[in-house]
């Protein structure tokens, strides 16, 4: 008789999940603090560890459930074939430049607006799967189609929907996905 055991088949992405989830208990127990100390980024003096912290940071704290769980679906489905198609060092660099990017054109144009949440890894991620069929010397369609439907639809919101959601991030996110994307497989040939 066989028997079935779990697999760790995405080792960054389920770190991933799990560190966002601890951070967002540990936030919602106390009442907010240690997200926007720790996990969100605001504009602080460059002077602080604390902001050059959370300009990565920021991409594990969530402001509740719904904004964890609503990124966390994407990044569970999407992380695993990631890994295993780039390797986790890639995947770590891919979320590590999002949030950084991210990050610093927040700080740099939107002075007045703080980033907290994985929406920009996920934009990343959704316009790096679509290279998972690449070749030389071709641009995927499922490519071009995820880039109009995603980054198209960013943009409107941003312009005619005010919210707290940051567009620009997302925006942001999936162009270091597509340029993740073009030079990762440019570099496997």
């Amino acid at each position: 008789m066989k028997t079935t055991k779990v697999s760790i088949n995405a080792p960054v992405t389920l770190a991933y999940v799990f560190v966002s989830f601890v951070i967002l208990v540990i936030g919602l127990v106390t009442g907010g603090r240690s997200t926007q100390l720790l996990f969100m980024t605001w504009h602080s003096s460059l002077l602080s560890p604390l902001t050059w912290l959370r300009f990565f940071t920021h991409v594990l704290g969530h402001a509740g459930w719904a904004h964890y769980m609503g990124n966390m679906a994407y990044i569970l489905l999407l992380g695993p074939m990631l890994e295993e198609k780039y390797g986790t060092a890639r995947i770590i660099e891919v979320i590590a430049m999002t949030a950084l990017i991210t990050a610093l054109v927040n700080y740099i144009f939107f002075p007045s607006s703080a980033l907290c949440g994985a929406s920009g890894v996920v934009f990343a991620f959704i316009l790096l799967s679509s290279f998972t069929g690449f070749r030389q010397g071709e641009i995927p369609l499922t490519f071009i189609l995820a880039a109009v439907f995603y980054i198209g639809q960013q943009a409107a919101q941003g312009l005619f929907v005010r919210d707290q959601i940051s567009q620009l991030s997302h925006i942001i996110g999936g162009l270091v996905g597509a340029c993740a994307g073009f030079a990762l497989n440019v570099e496997k040939r």
